[in-house]
């Protein structure tokens, strides 16, 4: 028999509510995406302030609709969605991802010798060694009048993952910490999340770009881009568009324009 998994749902609450008005928290132990779910509810109106974790997800996705599933306790799977009136959308996803990597090693774990949590540019985050451990995946909708509704999506990896033919090798919270479970990792990151998520619909990605700076993977690394391109990653812009050092300049690119991935080593 698979054991229940306690999620202090009220605890997480508390923490929240204060903050967010209207907060509301559902557990559901199968659905067949958190971000759809909650997409489905804003089109009937409802718009609150909500998190939806998902213990199963039978139609998960990740980024460019690829898919994203786990079994009970392996990964922790949650949707964020509120209203959001930010004046530029640009750069949420690293300001969610800065923030969602402190939350989980405060500092980057450069003193204590483990790996350190960073951001592969727009919406993953990887160990060093590149191997990933947690993704992100954002979707705004308009549905009638007032602000838009924003769903922030997110799958970390908390147990070892043994699947093959995965184009990114696996890493998981254990291999920081054995004592990581889903719960906790969810308790330590919601109340951030909303914090960022606040922050940004009142400055934008501004206040986030230096703390995303160190942890910013691709940064001093040769990069390929979807066209065939290849350049120099260097950092990111006031608008956290990726910038690329190539034989023709300097390009900004943006996360609609292209994927980007590390070039192999020569």
């Amino acid at each position: 028999m698979t054991t229940p998994i306690h999620w202090n749902a009220e605890a997480l609450w508390e923490a929240v509510a204060p903050r967010l008005p209207g907060f509301t928290i559902d557990i559901l132990p199968s659905v067949d995406s958190s971000n759809t779910e909650l997409m489905r509810r804003a089109r009937t109106g409802d718009t609150a302030p909500t998190l939806l974790v998902a213990e199963q997800q039978t139609a998960g996705r990740g980024r460019m609709g690829k898919p994203w599933a786990s079994s009970l306790g392996d990964s922790l799977m949650f949707s964020l969605g509120l209203p959001l009136s930010p004046q530029d959308w640009s750069g949420l996803s690293l300001a969610v991802g800065q923030v969602l990597a402190e939350a989980l090693q405060p500092g980057g774990g450069t003193t204590s010798g483990q790996p350190r949590i960073g951001i592969k540019w727009p919406n993953d985050l990887w160990l060093e060694g590149d191997r990933k451990l947690a993704g992100i995946l954002i979707e705004t909708a308009h549905f009638g009048p007032g602000p838009r509704q924003v769903i922030v999506g997110v799958g970390i990896n908390i147990r070892p993952r043994h699947e093959q033919n995965l184009s990114t090798p696996p890493a998981c919270l254990q291999d920081l910490d054995p004592r990581w479970e889903a719960p906790t990792a969810l308790a330590a990151v919601i109340p951030a999340l909303v914090d960022c998520l606040q922050r940004f619909e009142a400055e934008g990605f501004a206040p986030f770009r230096t703390a995303f700076a160190t942890r910013d993977l691709l940064r001093g690394r040769p990069v390929r881009l979807s066209d065939g391109t290849h350049g120099m990653a260097e950092g990111v812009g006031a608008d956290g568009a990726l910038l690329v050092r190539t034989a023709g300049g300097l390009e900004q690119i943006t996360s609609s324009e292209v994927s980007v991935r590390p070039a192999p080593a020569r």
